[in-house]
């Protein structure tokens, strides 16, 4: 598990920079489930089955709903993002290790990035050097090769020299080909679908990790980046 050519470290938000526990993510799920039945019309249970499809078929619900209804993304993001963020607390550890990653560190969310500056203040994560959300990659959301493009071209790295971590493994589809080191963080999920802890991953999860924190943790401290 060499790490010693990595000079750039980008992150997922949801579920990965923060424990499923916490339910952060349920609030907005909720919201979401709300927005489709304004938006489309349709009673509870099939605005909460769309919204799963969505998710499943288009990589988020969002995407789903601008290609299928013409949904404005802008007011959707706001919508469903008004939630309560006081269930998060800082966790100075998993900050010390995150900033002490030799190179550069970003976030690549699916996310608008308003949304993740402030998961990131409640989880006292203000250690980044950059915040990638769906604006930032034109509304093209992970696994789509266009929102991975969109942050290359804008950070300018070798992605042969970054790693990603995600909370789901098709979203380490695209970073793997690009020769990118992929960790998997939590059991996984594929889209709204959590996954068997025990399940096996595609070869493009190359390491799997259930504590972000004691995996950085296992990085060596004098910047090899290599496992100890």
């Amino acid at each position: 598990m060499d790490f010693r050519h990595v000079t750039t470290w980008i992150f997922d938000l949801d579920n990965t920079l923060y424990a499923p526990e916490v339910q952060l993510f349920a609030q907005i799920e909720r919201r979401m489930t709300a927005y489709v039945m304004r938006a489309l019309g349709v009673t509870e249970p099939e605005a909460h089955r769309l919204r799963k499809h969505y998710w499943r078929e288009h990589g988020t619900t969002l995407a789903g709903l601008m290609a299928e209804h013409g949904v404005e993304p802008l007011p959707y993001l706001r919508d469903v993002h008004d939630i309560d963020f006081s269930v998060l607390t800082p966790d100075p550890d998993l900050a010390a290790r995150i900033r002490a990653l030799p190179g550069r560190k970003i976030v690549h969310t699916n996310a608008d990035s308003a949304y993740a500056a402030r998961v990131l203040k409640h989880r006292g994560l203000m250690v980044f050097d950059a915040i990638h959300g769906v604006e930032e990659v034109d509304f093209h959301p992970k696994p789509d090769a266009r929102a991975y493009a969109a942050v290359l071209a804008a950070e300018g790295f070798d992605p042969t020299r970054a790693a990603m971590f995600e909370d789901d493994p098709r979203n380490l589809a695209v970073p793997h080909r690009l020769g990118m080191r992929t960790i998997l963080v939590g059991c996984g999920r594929h889209g709204p679908d959590e996954l068997a802890q025990d399940r096996p991953h595609d070869p493009h999860v190359q390491h799997h990790t259930l504590d972000l924190c004691a995996f950085l943790g296992g990085l060596a401290p004098d910047g090899r980046r290599d496992m100890i």
